[in-house]
């Protein structure tokens, strides 16, 4: 298969599985789901969803978060990990949306990717789902199957990201990007993996054992 036929191969089939994605992280806004995100570094989405409602009853929005002290903060996501940056991170957000942006979550990249603990992989999630601009968020389940598919050399998330954005058309973007965290998780995970089960990967390499 060439990539173009890979491509089309794997739109078609993920299609077919996950005709409907979800965000996996559940938010009502561009700020929640900015900071479920935020949240979600080396973090399970299903951890960060069990940690939200709370921190979200006490502060939803810019202005809200942005009164909380930090230790107050660390206190409510410690179950989510790297506590210092992530409670410094989303404060420091919080201020910088009220302050340079009338309490509204900018919808730039330059913007976004400016605050504290905010990269691009976050950034183009919030660009994509908040606000339905074409984005391709690279996350590890996508930098490992782009890398098991042969469709990238697999060196960085940068490069994976510029790959599938040449690949892909780019109106699919925004739910292909899902459509893949979707299939990783369930059909090719880190570990356990099984070719028999992984039949996007078995076809795309004719039968073949990934080198990753």
């Amino acid at each position: 298969m060439t990539k173009k036929q890979k491509a089309a191969y794997i739109i078609e089939h993920l299609e077919d599985l996950y005709p409907e994605v979800p965000i996996p992280l559940d938010h009502y806004s561009p700020f929640t789901l900015l900071c479920a995100v935020v949240l979600s570094a080396q973090c399970t989405d299903a951890r960060v969803n069990t940690i939200t409602p709370t921190l979200f009853a006490k502060a939803d929005t810019p202005e809200a978060m942005a009164a909380l002290s930090i230790e107050e903060i660390a206190e409510i996501i410690r179950p989510c990990g790297l506590v210092p940056m992530k409670s410094k991170g989303l404060k420091g957000l919080s201020e910088m949306i009220v302050t340079l942006h009338g309490g509204q979550v900018p919808q730039s990249f330059e913007a976004l990717e400016a605050m504290p603990g905010v990269g691009h992989k976050t950034a183009s999630v919030v660009m994509s789902q908040a606000f339905g601009v074409p984005a391709f968020p690279v996350d590890t389940h996508i930098h490992r199957l782009m890398t098991r598919w042969a469709l990238t050399t697999g060196k960085s998330v940068e490069q994976t990201e510029k790959d599938a954005k040449k690949l892909f058309p780019k109106e699919l973007w925004n739910k292909l990007h899902l459509q893949i965290i979707f299939y990783g998780r369930e059909y090719s995970p880190a570990r356990g993996w099984s070719l028999e089960k992984d039949f996007i990967t078995r076809t795309v390499l004719g039968g073949r054992m990934p080198k990753v």
